[in-house]
């Protein structure tokens, strides 16, 4: 277990503050879905840093669809470069090779019709390669957490989507699916606009400007420096399919490096400041999670949290248990993992946890 404070305090009751930030991480880990988890978050002056269990504050893991915050943020940048419009029809930056056939709903094909506004906020009506069934009658995620590792590209992610049936035209009102589809095709469009990788425009406009040390886009299947996933009590070992989700959930970066890129998303030095009331148009995605314009709404309903106690947050998470959030009512900056892909909904119980003690006079 270990702790890093970035306030000095010689004040007893902020000592005991921060010894019940680590109790909440050492109590999260139970041997049976948690093995090892890592937070940080900042409120104000106070910065805090904790991990327990097999995780270090230093190790890196992988943030799964967390990376979707990283694409969101390129994609706003080269809107403020005035080099794409959220309105642009995909079809100006993807082959018509690639688009023939990917939606067509009800006998109408929509695939000439779909914006990048549409896949940032999910609301494209794709199906999801991921998680949705495929051929076999599996889905690529039930393959994995089975063990069965593997690779695949763009293109066959995509033809993976086309033979699956869209949910409803692109832009219905009130209608939003959740498709990592969305952001393998917003990951192409970057690289077709700028003609550089993915992984060299997460270099250049995020990892460099803003001095992360540890945060990367995993491209290597033999690379050991993440920490390995887990899936339910067993490691989950899948580096081929690491290295193959890129724009929509391939990379690794620590929560040091995360608390940095959080708080520089949300306060105007990744792209315009302005931009971010125009992300915040909700549409029910998940349960308690609502999707807006390439961002997340976490809230808490009224039932679950009848005096409010709880901040709502805007941000993003990932399958892996990964998360980064921000509380604009309490200026909270909130990020972590419990490295559990069964498990992720235990990644928010902690955030609330730690937002709570942090909260606490």
């Amino acid at each position: 277990m270990q702790t890093i404070f970035g306030q000095v305090s010689t004040d007893k009751k902020m000592t005991e503050k921060e010894k019940s930030f680590q109790t909440v991480l050492d109590k999260t880990i139970d041997g049976k879905k948690v093995f090892g988890t890592s937070f940080a978050f900042k409120k104000d002056t106070l910065i805090w840093q904790g991990a327990s269990g097999n995780l270090s504050i230093d190790q890196p893991y992988f943030i799964a669809s967390t990376t979707k915050l990283f694409t969101t943020a390129i994609i706003l940048k080269l809107r403020a470069e005035g080099k794409l419009s959220l309105d642009a029809k995909i079809g100006t930056y993807i082959e018509k090779s690639i688009l023939s056939g990917l939606h067509i709903y009800k006998g109408k094909d929509y695939s000439q019709e779909l914006t990048i506004k549409h896949l940032l906020s999910h609301t494209s009506g794709l199906p999801d390669y991921f998680q949705g069934k495929g051929t076999s009658g599996k889905s690529l995620e039930n393959e994995l957490t089975e063990g069965n590792d593997q690779f695949w590209t763009f293109e066959q992610a995509i033809e993976r989507t086309k033979n699956m049936t869209p949910l409803f035209a692109p832009g219905t009102k009130g209608k939003a699916n959740y498709s990592d589809a969305n952001f393998q095709l917003l990951g192409k469009i970057i690289e077709t606009i700028t003609h550089k990788s993915y992984s060299e425009n997460c270099k250049g406009f995020i990892i460099q400007p803003l001095g992360l040390t540890k945060t990367y886009l995993y491209q290597d299947s033999t690379n050991k420096t993440p920490k390995t996933l887990y899936y339910k009590s067993n490691e989950l070992n899948i580096p081929k399919a690491m290295t193959s989700f890129g724009a929509d959930g391939g990379i690794v970066s620590t929560s040091t490096d995360m608390l940095i890129f959080i708080e520089a998303f949300f306060t105007g030095k990744l792209f315009l400041s302005t931009y971010i009331g125009e992300l915040q148009e909700w549409n029910n995605i998940f349960f308690p999670v609502k999707s807006g314009i390439g961002i997340h709404l976490f809230k808490l309903p009224w039932l679950f949290n009848p005096t409010g106690a709880v901040p709502y947050f805007i941000g993003h998470s990932g399958l892996s248990g990964a998360l980064a959030y921000y509380s604009p009512k309490e200026n909270i900056f909130i990020v972590g993992t419990v490295n559990q892909v069964a498990h992720p909904d235990i990644s928010f119980k902690t955030m609330i946890k730690l937002t709570q003690k942090a909260l606490k006079k």
